[in-house]
């Protein structure tokens, strides 16, 4: 199914498409580092970013890097 027709669907049920996609997104941006979310999805960092602060996620104090020493 094309994403327009489950789009056009979902609207008919009464469902807003947009809020679920931030939702999913927020959850995302919590359980993952903003930067990997927004590559994966193809969003920009700065929305993926914007979207954790929004979502109190605490990425920005995440140090990237070998922590096994």
């Amino acid at each position: 199914m094309a994403p327009t027709t489950v789009g056009r669907r979902i609207t008919a049920a009464g469902i807003p498409a947009p809020h679920g996609r931030t939702a999913a997104l927020r959850q995302l941006v919590l359980q993952a580092q903003p930067s990997v979310v927004a590559g994966m999805l193809g969003y920009h960092t700065v929305r993926t970013e914007a979207v954790t602060a929004e979502a109190g996620g605490t990425w920005k104090n995440y140090a990237p890097g070998d922590h096994t020493r």
